[in-house]
């Protein structure tokens, strides 16, 4: 992408980040969601170009999208496809490109949220290689008089099970919806997706009751003193959370007073 098309794209991925950091919404079903708009405007060429059309209305495209999606997927997949719609984009094809990028996106947030996202990085690596290493199972998953189904099919035989979850469902995607592009190039971008989220380092943080700006700030502070790295908060509010405040990061949890355990680690750590 270029021009326009890169902006908007920027653009909508700061609005996914910034949908997605509410923990309460499911990443996984926001990237199934995004995956099946993504498939409709592959599909419907004339509508792509309506909502595409710089001589339309952002507005007018916005309400548009939302009368197609209208009951058919969450509030949060409707609004954040209307603002996407609502940016300038070079051509057609680039609202769907950026549309599948937020879909893969959504898909590995979820995986990072679990601390799944090494293993699916490591997996998605692995399975390239096992592609370029075998050409008949790259016939069958490149052929194009195999139906979807059939390679959906294949891959279920081949990852279900020893695959992450996320895994699983990006490779299939891939597979069954390549739009054009080589198996090879396809797992090459989902791979950089994946490094690109993993260096995004990501607490999850719960607390009983709504933390104060400088709060946050002298928690972040403390997570990047104790971690070695900036990071960028998560925030949900649980009244039920025990010692007022959780702390995630990857599948490391830390629980209670977290001032005073981060406090303790920091002086060890100069110490």
């Amino acid at each position: 992408m270029n021009g326009a098309s890169r902006e908007a794209l920027a653009a909508a991925r700061e609005r996914l980040d910034a949908l997605t950091d509410n923990t309460s919404v499911d990443a996984a079903a926001l990237a199934d969601e995004l995956a099946a708009v993504t498939a409709l405007l592959d599909r419907e060429v004339s509508l792509r170009r309506v909502l595409t059309d710089p001589a339309q209305a952002a507005e007018a495209k916005a309400e548009l999208i939302g009368r197609v999606l209208g009951g058919q997927v969450s509030a949060e997949t409707a609004d954040l496809v209307a603002g996407v719609v609502r940016s300038r984009w070079s051509q057609s094809r680039d609202l769907v490109d950026a549309l599948e990028e937020l879909a893969n996106v959504a898909d590995l947030t979820a995986a990072q949220r679990a601390g799944k996202l090494d293993n699916v990085e490591d997996e998605l690596f692995r399975f390239g290689r096992i592609v370029s290493s075998s050409t008949e199972l790259r016939a069958a998953l490149t052929s194009r008089t195999a139906a979807g189904s059939a390679k959906g099919e294949l891959l279920r035989s081949l990852l279900g099970g020893r695959a992450e979850a996320t895994t699983e469902r990006l490779v299939t995607r891939l597979v069954t919806h390549p739009r054009g592009r080589s198996l090879e190039a396809g797992l090459e971008s989902l791979s950089k997706l994946a490094a690109d989220r993993r260096d995004r380092t990501v607490a999850i943080v719960t607390s009983a009751v709504p933390l104060s700006d400088g709060q946050k700030q002298k928690l972040a502070g403390s997570l990047a003193k104790l971690y070695g790295r900036q990071m960028h908060l998560n925030l949900d509010v649980d009244p039920e959370v025990l010692g007022g405040i959780r702390v995630q990061v990857g599948d490391e949890v830390i629980n209670g007073s977290i001032a005073d355990r981060l406090e303790d680690a920091s002086r060890r750590m100069a110490g």
